[in-house]
């Protein structure tokens, strides 16, 4: 896989949601097991902006770094050597079946949501920087498909 950075920092908002559009959300993107994978425009602001402070989640602040990985959300769901793991619900603290996340370069996770079958939404993707909550996830159980 490819992964390439884009010169995030170099671009404007409307330039990098105008790429989320055109990369992800004028047709489905198809894993590479199967899952039909579908975008909104609005899940850009979820994905690419940051909280000042984790506790508010008042995603306030668009991320150049997460911006400049924006391509590697398609490479990580192309990418048939990616870890696929069960996601956590935070809200019922449990393990939901219907998330699933899928982990490359050691530390970067794309989570989506089952549908129904092989129809899935796009939750969210970002960079793990924090080794417990990595070794977190690595321990959950593996995503059957």
């Amino acid at each position: 896989m490819k992964y390439a950075k884009i010169k995030s920092y170099e671009m404007s908002e409307d330039q990098l949601r105008k790429l989320w559009l055109n990369t992800y959300c004028l047709a489905p993107l198809t894993t590479w097991d199967g899952l039909v994978v579908s975008f909104t425009q609005d899940m850009f602001d979820h994905a690419f902006f940051e909280s000042i402070d984790r506790r508010e989640k008042d995603k306030s602040i668009l991320s150049f770094n997460r911006c400049e990985k924006m391509l590697w959300i398609k490479d990580t769901l192309e990418d048939s050597e990616a870890i696929l793991k069960v996601g956590w619900n935070t809200k019922t603290r449990t393990y939901d079946n219907s998330r699933r996340v899928a982990l490359v370069k050691g530390n970067y996770v794309v989570v989506v949501r089952l549908i129904k079958s092989p129809n899935a939404r796009f939750v969210t993707a970002f960079q793990i920087d924090d080794e417990g909550n990595l070794q977190k996830l690595l321990s959950g159980p593996d995503w059957a498909a």
